[in-house]
């Protein structure tokens, strides 16, 4: 979806070669970035009304893609090391 908030890219911007490093070697990590785009593209989709949800739905998912978002940074800072 064009114009998503949240992306890796934004979220991670010094960190793209990492991120590119271990989605090729790492599938666990290949998984998170899958799992992290699917919630973030079904989070902009709620607040935009393109695909609309009551509110304690929209913000489980805001917490699920949060989770992810977190196991990807841990992952990264684990990496750099």
């Amino acid at each position: 979806m064009a114009n998503t908030p949240h992306t890796l890219q934004d979220e991670f911007p010094t960190k793209l070669d990492r991120i590119h490093e271990l989605k090729i070697s790492n599938a666990h990590f290949a998984k998170l970035l899958d799992d992290y785009d699917t919630l973030n593209d079904r989070v902009h989709r709620a607040e935009t009304n393109v695909e609309p949800m009551d509110s304690l739905a929209e913000t489980d998912l805001r917490k699920q893609r949060a989770a992810v978002k977190d196991e990807i940074a841990r992952m990264l800072g684990t990496a750099d090391a």
